[in-house]
């Protein structure tokens, strides 16, 4: 599944990044500590988190992420989503909770 199929089935926003909407996804990870998701996330995942700064993408890019889910209607901040539209690693965003986007992931990648 793509990135793009993700966005339309579960009515994300695109922030910013949305030349890597075509990238594959993979899994889903979730997590808002740093360091975390740099150990334990896998390439072409989802990340869902409520950290907005610029590390944020430094991490997605390392692990080779395939975009950012931002919860409860956060924004990128503006080097956030410069780097993001530099890497080509979409950063979305939703009015949802981490707890609903999560399950509502879940539910779609298990399918």
């Amino acid at each position: 599944m793509k990135v793009s199929d993700v966005v339309e089935k579960l009515g994300l926003k695109v922030l910013s990044g949305a030349k890597g909407l075509d990238l594959e996804v993979t899994g889903c990870y979730v997590s808002d500590l740093l360091s975390d998701v740099m150990g334990k996330a896998d390439a072409g995942q989802i990340w869902i988190t409520l950290q907005t700064h610029r590390n944020v993408m430094a991490i997605a890019s390392l692990k080779d992420l395939a975009a950012v889910i931002l919860v409860s209607d956060l924004l990128p901040e503006d080097d956030t989503a410069k780097q993001s539209e530099e890497e080509n690693i979409p950063v979305l965003g939703t009015h949802l909770p981490t707890f609903e986007i999560a399950g509502k992931l879940y539910a779609l990648l298990t399918k």
